[in-house]
This record gives structure tokens, sequence and C-alpha cells, in this order.
């Protein structure tokens, strides 16, 4: 057989492609279907053939079909009864769409003779299916073919064009072999063929003959019978007895009612419409009747009168006999009047009107089912025509042809049809008929008027209508007494006025006047006066409710509900068709509320009239709930709180709730009755005012009723009795919508607070109560049951049976469940919800293997796409493997999913949430996705493992939805494209090798994958699809995930080539800038691109993860140039720009957070780019101000980062050399912003120092922790505006800006106070440090130095400095830690508050003297135990605090007199201790490894991982003891920190030096001044030539000096040689730090020698020596000396540094006044001078 043939598509599958139910949903694709199989729909079922010898042979010949197949093939043609080949087809057609096995399961099945015959029973239906779906192509084509407003009518109509010759015969040849059909046996079909399948088979045979009718009726209603047609179908009719005398009448049960009901419907009406009555109807009028084709067929006519006088028997009959009476009467009055009045008498005895009536709702409801609504047009003929034919007298009852009449008239655009005609006309004349009785029978005309509205035009004339009544008809059983009347009784006139109603004054009444004139006949009953008053019935029935309300409770209630309902019915009807109309029925819709309290409270309420209550209210309610809610509320008719709801718990158990009258009637009256009108309206009622949106208070008020619902109702309500089919399916779907409306309530309607509102209760009651479960048992429905349900409705797939309420009713649950899920608070424990969801049953029962299997339902695409959606939210949130769940069906599952996924006609929505679930379940299901993934392992070179893509792997499936050939295709639309890419995307993330591996290496992967990326996308402002950026999105990111993660000498070859064409074909720029237009078009346009804001976000992110990777990647991402890198950048900039310029606009302020990040990081890694950049200070300063205005607290965070950005850009920039415009303006800003967040700062702190004192200690510092995370933060914005400012004030050097902002902005008084605040509470750290920081820069200048001191820095800092460390009481040194330097730490507050005092006393010098001395005096004990320290802890901390120390001391002691005078004490103490500090740092310095020994003892084995010979070295000092590696390693980093420590010691021993020699005299006064006063300085060191030990007991004498310059000349030496271990090495080879280095010892060395020089000449000269001593002393000294300075002349002679430099120290005025220091550098150095001076002067 041909290949193309097995290819075939299943009707089925055709059918769902022509509802537009597919991916095809263009009409061309649709007309491309209908051309290729309109053939195979005019053969109709003949397309299924008979078995034959030849099909045999041919199936036996064909090689493309496997043998178990072709075996299994001949047993389905045996069992079937189909053509060999055929039975194959179906076979594999089954395969494809319903088989739930896999296709290694099948050779089991297939061999197995159990298995296989459960699967040829299957099949057997699925077969049956595929008839019927045949049919029902041609009855959709017959539907919609001539209606405008379907999408697909000319494609349909050209179409049944070309069916229209053939179509009847070949159908009624079909219908007539159907009901002939002999029943097969198990003899002809073999042993499978048993009872029950026989009965399956007439059952099918019934439903095909059905639909064969409807498809007739449809024909002929569109197209005309000719007279030969109609005889021969009335023949064929009557044979068959109008679907009663089957063939196999034997099997009819009762299951077949209403297949054998419809059969007759459409028999009876294929001959209504064949008459052609509506044609018949204007041949008459227009008195053309000869035109009409029966006029000239009188042999027919004869023929077919005696065929219908043998009617009578089956009600089928009636319609058939009434509309030949018609026709003859109206073609041929006279020629047959005595048999034309039998037929008609034998129509009125089968009660012809009732069964139009039941025939009618057999069909269903005329909504969107088209047959039923032909059916009701043809009858509508009928009917107007044989009223307008026959008196309504001789038609039977009036009521019988009202009711038929209003079935008819429910059909869309009759009731039109109706106004438009004329009113003695037709169905006009019941009208007339029924007003005549009004209202003495108000019933009637109601019910016929409630009909009559179907739009707003017929709701203004209905209104109209009742609203201008001319006729008022009463009936007396005597005459009264207040009339005139004639003698033959036939004319009244009143005497005297009349109220109609017994009421009390006041209310609506209605008032006949005197001398009203009524005709009188007299019947039966009595007199019947039809008197002639004009009223309004709308006021009439205003007075029937008033009565009503006052007759409650007595015997004539049940009569006057009888009149009051079709009232009430009408008004819904009335509001629900025309709105406008409601304020005139507002007098009766205002009574409806008494009228329900009255009603629902009496001893046995009329349950209609209650009902028709409250359908009124739901219509009110749609359009003022808030008025319905409040006036209800007082009815008792709702439930209701006795006490008020406080909290959950309470709320759940329903304590003190009141069920209400509704309550009430439920119980009493509705559930033993087994009928549920009120019930069904009240749900209604209740989901109508949830979804009015009403405000929070109201919405508690419905708690009640939605606690009735939820506990009473929704657990037990399948338990109910029930009189009617459907009920219960009904109920459910309604209680669903409910909580589906509450689920779906938007927050701001919803209050917070303690108290439970609708949705928390809604979520904590079917998370925990039994409501819950009975949601699951909905959901556990399953697919078989849904199926069999569906295959059970007698019509053809209508809208509203019971199948389609059960799937929408399974919907809602899914949509409530996931709902639920999404909603319920994280923190809670696993609710019993979810227990239920997600617990292990037996096989297959437990429910996530139900939820899977929904993906086999092929009837409505929504449920497998909510199964699957709820599938997706269960395997994020619940703790399950769901590939556990599935057992033994897992494998079965998966490929009915990829078949789904695969298939090109599926709709797209499945597919999009098909691998939405797979993108879930590669982070949450490992299990799972492996089984989609389906990768096959083979063993690679060198033993390591390949992997393969199995035959049933997703990866296969998404590789052909990013296939670039494919994309634009129908069944590769963008959403599926983005849904692929998502996917791919969770792999990537997950880093899901074995599966990355595979797809890496597929051929032109990556080429495909990017193709996105080179496309060109339409403008933002154009309404883009969304999707196509989040598209890119999922490229990018996986660009970035790849690069990021795979070394890039191993990317793909391909990937690099791509990322090639990616940079040289501009796409940088490109996307660079679309992402700024993107940016500009969300500040421009907020509200559109609001709906888009996500994936534009995405993008973004995206585009910023790749921008960032650029700049540690630049070399694979192919991105080097520095002028395409300004591009990128400058738009990034105003891309910043453009959406942080909208401050009140949150879109915005996202996006410019996200691209203020990426600026930032760009800032910090482009600095030479940006270097180049023209000026970007301004921009970032509008921004600054801009974000400044938007003062929310997400915009902490954006804040931060533009400072960051801004301190970045003047680092980088400065000020361009010059001066900004913006410079004023953003230190106003700056500062502005610092004084806020200063204030801000106070208060929290105070805040939480006071909770501090309240709790314990212990709590204090957690509460302190966590507070002063959330305001004080190292990136936070007040830390950052202080750096800000600081960068300020530095690049404006002279001061005239700042000077000016700090006037107008009191900044520094506002800083130092939070500061002040902050030392005392030991707070706010990281704002102090930067506060400090800023000072220091301050205090550079005068001008500023000034302003700093002026401000009151000492009172801020001084005493409240003393609370940041505590002063051991036994002196050691245990205040001093060995952490890291960089981080910051109170001991760097303290270090920076020193700096801030030296800097400010070396710039102000006197003026600030004072303070300096004040500061050095309360922290005396500090700064000794400081010096003192060095000598016991050599962490870099420490030797930075000491250097600080020194470097204060420095300045300091210029002031020597001030000092003595003021703290003489100190003074000393100072002067000692900072000669054994000078003896610590010499020991230090020369024995090596003595240094090494104690950082190994004391710091323990971690190391500092380097340190350089800079002022500060930011480098941390420890590092964890991983890092330090093995060997060599470690060694390399104890020779760092050794010389990182070595470092710091040289610049403390230096400012030493430098400090003592300004304690002691200057040597060329006390060499030349011979009467200079000796006591005032003291001597510093003791005469003693020891070398220097680390020991405190010994004193430092000039040995230590000695040794000083010894160490100093031996590093010298030691950095001229560049020796591996000497401090040069640290230096890296810069010339300018070792030339630094050089001059620092020479520095060290210059000053040694003048302190030594000095303090000698100072022993020498003090009379105090003994003259042996001073010998010793001018020995050891000349000796030392002459050989240091040999030594010295030989350094200076290769080069040292002329001139002692001091860039080392931060304080450049300590050169030493050394006479001739500026002398020329011919000749020696002027300090070598001095000490040959000093020396000649010892020898003499």
């Amino acid at each position: 057989m041909a290949d193309s043939e097995m290819c075939v598509r299943s009707s089925r599958e055709l059918w769902t492609i022509l509802l537009g139910r597919s991916a095809l949903r263009e009409p061309a694709q649709i007309e491309a279907e209908l051309d290729r199989h309109w053939e195979r729909l005019l053969q109709g079922l003949c397309y299924y053939k008979a078995p034959s010898s030849s099909s045999a042979d041919k199936l036996k010949a064909d090689k493309d079909v496997a043998q178990p197949l072709k075996d299994f093939g001949l047993r389905i043609s045996k069992l079937l009864g189909l053509d060999q080949q055929q039975s194959v087809q179906i076979l594999q057609c089954y395969l494809q769409e319903d088989y739930r096995g896999t296709r290694n399961n099948l050779k089991v099945v297939l061999q197995d003779e159990r298995q296989s015959q459960a699967l040829l029973l299957k099949i057997a239906d699925y077969y049956y299916e595929e008839r019927v779906c045949h049919l029902r192509c041609v009855l959709l084509l017959l539907t919609y073919f001539q209606d405008e407003r379907h999408p697909y009518r000319a494609e349909y109509s050209n179409c049944v064009n070309k069916l229209e010759k053939d179509l009847v015969n070949n159908y009624q040849k079909q219908f007539e072999t159907l009901f002939k059909a002999e029943a097969p046996t198990w003899e002809t079909h073999g042993n499978l063929m048993t009872e029950r399948q026989v009965s399956r088979w007439f059952t099918q045979c019934l439903r095909e003959q059905s639909l064969l009718l409807e498809i007739l009726f449809l024909y002929y209603a569109y197209f005309e019978m000719g007279p030969g047609d109609l005889f021969s179908f009335t023949k064929m009719f009557k044979e068959q007895g109008f679907g009663l005398r089957q063939t196999n009448r034997h099997l009819v049960d009762k299951s077949m009612d209403a297949l054998v009901d419809r059969i007759g419907y459409f028999s009876s009406l294929i001959l209504v419409e064949g008459m052609d009555i509506d044609f018949l109807h204007k041949c008459a009028l227009e008195d053309r009747t000869e035109q009409h084709q029966f006029s000239n067929t009188p042999d027919i006519s004869k023929e077919m009168d005696q065929m219908l006088l043998t009617f009578g028997d089956i009600p089928h009959h009636g319609p058939v006999l009434l509309a030949w009476v018609l026709l003859r009467h109206t073609l041929s009055p006279d020629e047959s009047s005595p048999v034309i009045r039998r037929i008609g008498n034998m129509s009125l005895q089968l009660g012809v009107f009732p069964y139009l009536t039941t025939m009618l709702q057999g069909l269903g409801g005329s909504g969107n089912n088209c047959t039923a609504s032909t059916a009701r047009m043809c009858i509508y003929g009928l009917l107007s025509f044989v009223i307008t034919s026959f008196e309504e007298e001789t038609l039977g009852s009036q009521q019988h042809l009202i009711n038929a009449a209003c079935e008819v008239l429910s059909a869309p655009s009759l009731a039109e049809l109706f106004w438009e005609t004329k009113p003695n006309m037709g169905l006009g004349m019941i009208l007339d008929s029924a007003v005549g009785m009004f209202p003495h029978k108000t019933g009637p005309l109601l019910q016929l008027l409630t009909a009559l509205l179907s739009d707003k035009s017929t709701a203004k004339k209905v209104y109209t209508f009742l609203d201008k009544m001319s006729f008022y008809t009463e009936v007396y059983k005597t005459k009264p007494c207040d009339i005139i009347s004639r003698e033959d009784e036939t004319l009244w006139r009143r005497q005297a006025p009349k109220l109609i109603y017994p009421l009390g004054l006041g209310q609506t009444n209605l008032r006949m006047p005197q001398g009203v004139l009524g005709q009188v006949v007299v019947g039966e009953q009595g007199y019947m006066v039809r008197w002639d008053y004009s009223y309004s019935a709308w006021t009439l029935f205003t007075c029937e409710i008033e009565m009503l309300l006052h007759v409650v409770s007595t015997a004539d209630v049940i009569v006057h509900c009888e009149r009051v309902k079709p009232i009430l019915d009408l008004v819904h009807r009335m509001i629900s068709t025309d709105w406008t109309v409601s304020d005139c029925l507002l007098p009766l819709t205002s009574r409806i509320y008494m009228l329900l309290q009255r009603l629902t409270s009496v001893i046995n309420p009329p349950v209609p009239v209650i009902a028709s209550c409250v359908n009124c209210l739901i219509v009110l309610a749609a359009r003022m709930p808030g008025k319905v809610w409040s006036s209800l509320h007082h009815t008792g008719f709702l439930p209701f709180a006795s006490s008020p709801l406080t909290n959950m718990v309470q709320s759940i158990s329903a304590e003190g709730m009141k069920a209400g009258n509704y309550g009430n009637l439920l119980v009493l009256i509705e559930q033993p009755r087994g009928e549920y009108a009120v019930t069904i309206a009240f749900l209604r009622l209740i989901t109508t005012l949830v979804k009015g949106q009403l405000g929070s208070t109201q919405n508690k008020g419905l708690i009640p009723c939605v606690l009735l619902v939820l506990k009473e109702m929704l657990p037990t309500y399948h338990k109910w009795r029930y009189n009617a089919y459907g009920v219960r399916e009904r109920i459910g779907c309604l209680i669903l919508e409910l909580v589906h409306a509450i689920l779906n309530l938007s927050p701001d309607g919803e209050a917070s607070g303690s108290t439970p509102t609708l949705q928390s209760l809604c979520i904590y009651s079917l998370a925990n109560a039994e409501s819950g479960q009975a949601v699951v048992n909905i959901m556990g429905v399953g697919v078989d049951t849904i199926d069999l349900v569906l295959a059970a409705q007698p019509s053809s797939g209508g809208s509203e049976g019971p199948g389609q309420i059960l799937i929408q009713t399974v919907k809602l649950a899914f949509s409530v469940t996931n709902n639920v899920i999404r909603l319920k608070l994280p923190s809670e424990a696993v609710s019993p919800l979810e227990q239920a969801l997600t617990q292990h049953g037996g096989h297959g029962s437990n429910l996530i293997a139900v939820l899977a299997k929904y993906i086999y339902h092929k009837h409505d695409p929504a449920l497998p796409r909510l199964a699957i959606q709820l599938l997706k939210r269960l395997a994020t949130v619940a703790p399950m493997s769901v590939y556990a769940c599935l057992g033994s069906d897992a494998a079965a599952i998966r490929d009915a999913f990829l078949t789904r996924l695969q298939s090109k006609t599926e709709d797209m929505r499945i597919k999009v949430m098909i691998l939405e679930f797979l993108t879930v379940a590669v982070e949450t299901q490992p299990g799972l996705i492996e089984l989609f993934l389906n990768l096959e392992v083979r063993d690679g070179t060198e033993g390591s493992k390949e992997f393969l893509l199995g035959e049933w792997s997703c990866l296969q499936v998404v590789l052909d939805l990013i296939d670039s050939r494919q994309q634009g295709k129908y069944w590769c639309p963008p959403l599926l494209h983005r849904a692929a890419l998502a996917f791919l995307h969770a792999l990537w993330q997950d880093r899901r090798d074995s599966a990355i591996s595979v797809l890496r290496t597929k051929q032109k992967f990556w080429e495909h994958l990017t193709t996105p990326l080179f496309g060109t996308l339409p403008c933002p402002s154009d309404s883009t699809e969304p999707c196509v950026l989040e598209t890119c999105a999922f490229v990018m990111k996986i660009i970035g995930l790849e690069i990021y993660y795979v070394v890039s000498g191993s990317l793909e070859p391909s990937l690099k080539e791509a990322l090639q064409r990616f940079s040289s074909g501009r796409r940088y720029e490109y996307w660079s800038q679309y992402v700024k237009s993107l940016v500009a078009h969300v500040a421009e346009a907020e509200d559109e691109a609001v709906r888009s804001f996500s994936e534009t976000q995405m993008v973004i992110s995206a585009w910023r993860t790749l921008l960032i990777l650029s700049t540690s990647h630049s070399d694979v991402m192919q991105l080097k140039e520095d002028s395409v890198r300004l591009k990128l950048f400058m738009d990034v900039l105003e891309g910043t720009k453009a959406a942080l310029l909208v401050p009140m606009s949150v879109p915005c302020l996202r996006l410019g957070s996200m691209m203020a990040t990426l600026l930032l990081i760009l800032l910090k890694q482009w600095r030479s780019v940006v270097a180049t950049a023209p000026d970007i200070l301004a921009p970032l300063s509008l921004i600054l101000e801009s974000v400044l205005q938007a003062d929310q607290q997400p915009m902490e965070k954006t804040k931060a980062k533009v400072f960051s950005a801004l301190i970045s850009a003047l680092q980088i920039q400065g000020l361009n050399g010059g001066e900004i415009s913006q410079l004023p303006q953003l230190l106003v800003s700056v500062c502005e912003t610092v004084q806020d967040e200063a204030l801000a700062l106070i208060d929290s702190t105070r805040h939480m120092t006071q909770a501090g004192d309240v709790l314990e200690d212990k709590d204090s510092m957690e509460t302190d922790a966590v507070r002063s995370v959330q305001k004080d933060q190292r990136d936070g914005v007040c830390v950052l505006a202080l750096h800000l400012a600081k960068e300020l004030c530095r690049a404006d050097q002279d001061g005239e800006h700042w000077v000016i902002v700090m006037r107008k902005v009191p900044v520094l008084h506002s800083v130092l106070s939070v500061l002040e605040l902050s030392l005392r509470s030991k707070q706010n750290l990281y704002f102090t440090e930067a506060a400090l920081h800023l000072l220091l820069t301050l205090a550079h200048t005068p001008q500023g130095a000034a302003a700093v001191a002026g401000a009151g820095v000492l009172q801020s800092i001084c005493l409240p400095l003393l609370s940041v460390y505590e002063v051991p009481s036994n002196g050691a040194s245990q205040g001093f830690s060995r952490r890291s330097q960089d981080s910051p730490c109170w001991p760097g507050v303290y270090r920076l508050s020193m700096s801030l005092m030296e800097s400010l006393l070396k710039t102000l010098r006197y003026n600030f003297i004072n303070e300096a001395l004040d500061f050095v005096g309360v922290h005396q004990e500090r700064i000794l135990q400081c010096l003192n320290a060095v000598r016991t802890v050599q962490s870099l901390v420490c030797l930075d605090e000491a250097d600080h120390t020194v470097g204060f001391l420095l300045q300091l002691s210029s002031f020597c007199k001030e000092w003595q005078f003021h703290l003489p004490q100190l003074l000393r103490d100072v002067q000692i201790n900072l000669c054994y500090l000078c003896q610590t740092c010499t020991y230090l310095l020369h024995s090596k490894k003595m240094l090494h020994h104690y950082l190994q003892a004391k710091n323990g084995d971690a190391l500092p991982p380097g340190g350089c010979a800079q002022a500060a070295p930011h480098t941390p000092s420890k590092a964890s003891g991983g890092a330090a590696g093995a060997g060599g390693e470690r060694e390399e980093a104890e020779q760092k920190a050794l010389l990182a420590v070595q470092c710091s010691l040289l610049k403390i021993l230096s400012k030493t030096l430098a400090t003592l020699q300004r304690f002691t005299p200057d040597c060329c006064q006390i060499l030349l001044d011979q009467c200079m006063d000796l006591a005032e300085y003291r001597t510093l060191f003791v005469l003693s030539f020891n070398t220097p030990v680390f020991d405190s007991d010994v004193a430092p004498s000039f040995g230590t000096l000695l040794a000083t310059i010894n160490v100093a000349l031996s590093m010298l030496g030691e950095v001229e040689k560049k020796e591996p271990g000497s401090l040069s090495a640290v230096s890296l080879g810069s010339s300018e730090e070792t030339q630094a280095l050089k001059s620092l010892l020479v520095f060290t060395m210059e000053n040694c020698f003048y302190v030594l020089v000095s303090q000698a000449v100072r022993c020498l000269k003090d009379p105090g020596i003994a003259p042996r001593d001073k010998q010793r002393l001018k020995q050891e000294l000349s000796s030392e000396l002459s050989t240091l300075l040999s030594t010295l002349a030989r350094h200076f002679r290769r080069g040292s540094p002329s001139s002692p430099a001091s860039g080392m120290l931060a304080s450049p005025q300590t050169k030493p006044t050394t006479p001739g220091s500026k002398s020329s550098q011919e000749g020696q150095e002027p300090f070598i001078q001095l000490v040959q001076a000093f020396v000649r002067h010892v020898q003499r």
C-alpha cells in the first residue's frame, strides 16, 4: 500500500483542525485541508469499506508495514468488518493518537492474547469515534457555511458547493443501510463480539443514524427538497417507524432512548422542512401559491394523502401531519377537505403542540447550537402559519400553544422577527389573545413577553407594550352592585370609582374611574368583563408584589405566588437584557428584598418564587454590588456571624455563625426534595458579589456565606439527593466558580490585618479542611470517566452537555488548586491538601499519575493544559518525585507528552505548557527530566562516557523547534520558540552536563541558537510580540553561561564563530542601541510599556550579563575595540539617564536600578575607556538629582549605585582638568543627602540604644546587629554620599564652592553630631569611618581645617573615642587585634581620628595646639600602650596604629614648649617610649629570622598574603589556611608577609627618629653655643654601646643608634643589589618605589646621625657625667662613626639619593634642619659633613 495513504489524517484530527482548535488556524490552511479531504467527506461512511480479498493481498504485499501489525490488522478487520488496509490504517492512527503504552510495550501486547483482546476493543471504540468525527466534520461545514461571523465561512462554503450534488443521495443510502443492517454475531465477527460489544455496536449505529439525519436536516434547511424526494423520505421514515422500528429493535435499552428520540425528531423535522412551509406562507400572502413546488404535483399529493392517513400511532407524526394539512389547505382547499380534516384531527390527538415543545427542549438550548436554532426557525414558520390559517380555538389548549411558542422564540433573532411582523398575523395573534385575558390570567402574557426579550431593542418594545395597556379583564361570579348594564348584559358601566387592590392608604394602587365601560362575555366561570381602561402593567405588577407581601402568612400565598413568579421572571429577563430599564423598574426591584425576607421565613416557603427573587438580585449585583449587599444584609436570607470574627481558627470552626434563612431552606426543603433552584441562584449571587470587588468590610460580611459553601456544601454536595440528571455537576461547577473568583480577587480589594479575609479564609480552608479533599476528588475524576460521559451524550458535541460541565468543573478544580498552592503562605508546614496531592497511592491511584494522564484527553485542549500547569506548580513546591508517582506508566506518559509536542497540528498552548513543565522539572525533578532527556550512554575514547540522543528524547523536539529554518512556520510560532529556549536555558543554568554535552556538539546547534540575535527587531514603540524579546534574552543567557563555565580554549568553534560574526556584524552596537531604545520607550510610554515590562526587564538583564562577562572575557567575546566599548558605555549611561529621569514611575526606577548596576561595573572595569569618554559627570549629576527626588524605600540601592558611579567617575575623569558647572549643584545635592541621612541615623541610633537598654546584654547586641544592618551599611546611601562629598571636596581644591555650600547646608554639624553619638554607642561603624575620611580630606586645606575645627570636631571626637577601645587594666596589650587591616573596624576609626588630629595640627599649627594637647592628654594611655605594643604584636594593624600615633606625635613635637608646660609627665613618658620603640624596631629589622619566628608564633600559621612599601599596605593580613597552598607558595606568602612588616617597621622607625630629633638639642646650637641650657633637654639614650636586645629591661643606648645606622646601611646595600629577600623585592621592580625606599633609608640614617651627634654632645657637655665615661664615649663614637662614614661614602659615590626624601611620610615638613642641607650636590652630603665635623670635634 502506498506510503502516503498510510499517513492519512484521522477524522478526529481533521475535525479538530476544522474547529480551529489546532495549530492550523489560517484560512488558507483550512482551505488546503478541505481541498485534500472533500471527496472523503462526500463519501461519508462509505469511506470505510468492507473487507475484500484484493485488499488483503495488497496488505500482504506491502513491505512498509511490520508483520505483527499486518496480523493484528487482520484481526481488527474481522472484528469490525472493515477493509484490511483501512484496519491497519486505523491501527496506526490509534497508536499515534490514543495508545497508552510505549512502543516497546506494544510487541508484548500483540503477542499476549488477553492484552491484545483488550487492545482490539479499545481500537473498536477508536474506530467508532472516527466514524462519528467523520460525520461531525460535514455537520460543522453545514452549520457555518452561511454564517457571516465565522472566520472560515468562505472556505466552508466552497467545500459545501463541491459536496452539494451527491451528498443527499450518499447519506440517504447510508442511513438506509444502517437501519437495515443486521447485528453482528460471534459467528460472523469472531468470538470478541459478545453481547456487550453488540450493544456497543448498536448504540454506534443509532448515533450514526441520528448524525446522518441531522446532516440531512441542515442540508434541507438551506437547499430545496423536491416533491419526489419528500415522498421517498416519508416512505422511508414510515418504514423505519421514525426510528422506532429498527431492524435490531430488540437491542434497544433505556440508555439508547435519547438517540432513538433524536432519530424521530430529525425524521419529523426533515419532512416539515421539505414541505417548505415558510415559502408556502409567503406565496399565500402574496397570492401566488402556484409557485410552490407542490402546486403542480397532484399525483404525489394524493399518494402522500393516502400514506399520511396511515400515520397517527407515533407522536413524531404530529408535526408532519400538521404541516401537510397546512400545505393541502393552502394549495387546494376544496379538493381534499375531509382528508385534511381527518389528518388535522389526528395531529391534534397526537398532542402536536406539547410534542413540539418537548422536541425543541430535547434538541437542546439554542445558544450556539445551530441544529436547535434551525429547528426552531422551521417550527416558527409552521406555528405562525398554523395560527394565521386556523382559528385559535380549534387548535386545543392555549397554554400548549404558548409553551410551544416560547420554546420557539428562544432562538436568536426570532424575537426581533416577531416584533417586525404585523400584530394580526402569526404568533402576534397568540399575544393578542393573551392580552385579552390580562390581568385575570397574568401567566400566559408574561411567559410570552419573557420569551420575546432578546436584545435592547426588543426590551424597549416589551417595556412600552406593558406600560400602555388599554384593557383590564376581570371575572365576576355574580353581578356586582355598583354597575349599570344593558338588558342583554353585553356592556357594563362603572357607577363609582374603584381601587383595584385592597391595599392601605398611601401605597401604590390602580384606580378605575367612574363611567368606564366594559364588554361582558358570560361563560362557565361567570361574567368575564373587559374594561376599556388604560393603565401601566408595571404599576399593576408592583401592586401584585405588595399584595403578596400582605398575604404571605395566609392560605392565599400559593395563588399569589403563581401570579408573582412570572412577573419576577420577566423583570429578571428585562434587566439582564437591557440595564437602562432598571431605573424604571425600581418600584419592583426594591421590593424584592422584603419579598425574600417574608417568603423565606414562612413554614412552607415557595421555592420557585424565592429562586426568581435571587435571580433578579444576581443581575442587580453585577451592576451595583454595594447596594445589593447592604440591602440583602438586613433580610436575614444570607448566612451571618452573630459575633465578630477575630482569627482564622474561630472563623474556620464557624463558631457563632448562623446559616440564615437560605441555610434552613437548603436543609429543610431543597435537600429532601432533591431540587436546588435556590442553591444554584445563591451560588451565582455570592459569586457575583465577590466579583463585584466590594470593599473589605463587605467582603468580611460574605465570610459566613463562603464558609457555608466550603464547610457544608463542597464536601458533601455529591451525596445529596437529586431528581434531575446534570444538576449535581452544575452545583459543583458553581461552587468552584465561586472559590475561583475569591482566589482571583486582587490584593487591594482585600485589607490586610489580623482578621481573616475572604481569600485567606478560602486558602486556609482548602489547604487544611475537608473542602480541599473534595477538590482533590474532583480532580481525580480522571480522563477515562470524562471520555465515558462525553461518549454517552446523544447530541453532536454541543457546549452545554453534562460532559462539558464536568470538564469545566475539573478545569476549575485545577485552577483553584493551583491558586491555593501559589497563594499559600510559604512558611506553613505541609498542608493536608498538599499531602493529598502528593501522597503515593497504590498502582496509578495517586493524583499525580491521574493529572499526568489528562494528556490523553483530546476533546478540550484546555483540560490537559491546566493539568500540566498544576503538575508544574506541584513539581516546584511539593517535596516529591513526579517520576516515582507515575510508576510503571512513566515511559508511556512521556511518549504521550512528546507525541503531542511533536505533532504539527497540536494546539500551540499545550506545547508551550509541556515545555514550561519540563523547564521547571530540570531544576526540581531530576528523575523525571532524565526520563524525558532519554540519553543513551556509550563508552567513548580513553574510558570517558559519551552521550547520545535516545529515540524518545525531548531534546530532539527542542532542537527541531530552535532550527532557524523552522521559524515562522505555523507549527513553530514565536511563543513556542521562546518556550524551547527557556527549556535549554534551564539545562544550562542547572548544569545538566550530559544533556549540554550532547547539545553543544550537535551540528549547527550554536548557529541555530544564536539566529534570533542576528535578526532585526521592530522598534520598541511598535507593538512587538513580547516573547521575541524573551527569546533573545534566553539566547544571551545561554551564551553567557557557556562562556562563564567553559574554559575559553575548550569552547566550540561554531560558538566562537558565532561570536566573531556578532562582533564583526556590529551586533554589539545594534543591541546596545536597541536596549537603550527599550529603556527610553518604557520611560516615555509608561502605561503601554508596562504590559511587556517583564520581558523588557529580562532582555536588559541578559544584555547586562553579557556585557559584564565581556569585561573579563573580552578575547572570547571579541569585544576589544575601545571605540565599540565607548559606544556601549555611553549607551548604558544614556539608558540609565532615560530611566532614572522619570522618578515617579516604578517600572522606570526598576530598569534604572538594573542599568545603574551595569554602569557601575563598566566604570570599574573599563577605566581606560571611560577616561577618554566625553564628560560623564554632567549626566550622572542629573541622574542623582532625579533619583533623590524619588524618595521611596526601593530607591535606596539605586541611590547608592549612583553615588558609587559618581565617585568612580571623579576618580577616573577628575574634573576634566578644569571646572564643571554642576559642581555647586552636585555639592548641594550630596550635602543635603548627607544631612537628611545623618538626621535619620541619629533617630535610629537613639532608638536602638534605648531598645538596647531595655533588653538584656546579649539580646541588645543581637538587635543592634540586626538593626544596624538595616541602616548603616558599607554601600549604604549615607556612607557613599560621604565618600562622594570627600571626592568632591578633593576635586574642589581651592574650596570656593564647598565653603559656600557648607554655609548653606549645616552638614558638618550634623555629621559631627552623628559621629559623637556613634562613637559613644559604638554603632554605625561604616558611617563613622566615611565621616572621618571626609573630615580628613577637608583638614588638608587651611579653609577646610578651620571649618572642621570651628565646627567643634574635638568635642565630637575626643571623649567619645574612649568608648571605641578598651584599655586593659593590667597594661597588657590585648587591646591590639590581629584582624585584617582592610575591613572596617573600631581600631581603624581610632587610627583615622589620630590622622585627623595630625592633619589638623599640621594645617592649623598654633591655632589647634590646645585641642591637640587635650586629645593627647585624654588618650595618653592608649598612645603609650601602642608605642609599647610593637614589641609584642607585630601585626600590620598594630604597626599601622603605631605609625599613625608616631605621625601625630611628630607633629606635636614641634610644640615641645607648650607640651612641656601642659603635660610634662606625658612628654617624658612619650620620649622614653619612643626611645624604646626605636630600639624595638632596630632589633626586629636587624634580626630577620627572629622577626619571622615571632610572626609565625604570634599570628598562628595563617599569614598575610602580601603587602607593599606604600603608605598603608591595603592587603588583608590574614588569608585562609587553605589559600596558602603547599611548599613554595607558603614560603612565598611568608616572605611577603615578612617584607610587609619590615616595611611598616622602617616607616615607624623613621618617624620615631624624626620625632626624637625634636626632643634633642639642635646640633649646630649645641656645637657652637657654649651657654646653652642643657637642663632643658633630657638625656634620651644611655651611655652604652651594646647592640640592642629584645628586652624591656635594657634601656636604649648609643649602641641602639649605631645599630640603627648599621641596619639602614645594610638594607640600603640590599636594595641596591636587589637581593631576592630584600625589601626591594616587594616593590616589584618599580623604579619610583625603589627610589622612595632608598630615600626613606637615607632619611632614617640622617635623623639617626642627628640624634646621635646631638645626644653625644649633650653627654659630653653634661657636667654630671664622669670624665672617664666621656672619654669612652669619644673613643667608641670616633671608631664606629669613622667606619660608618667610609661605608656611607662608598654608597654615595655609587649615586644613592642625594637628599633625604620624605615622600613616604604622611608629613612632608619633617626634613631635618641640617645646616647646609640645600647645598650643592658636589662634594659630600651635608649630614656626612656634619658627622665628619663631629668626629673631628670628638677626636680633638
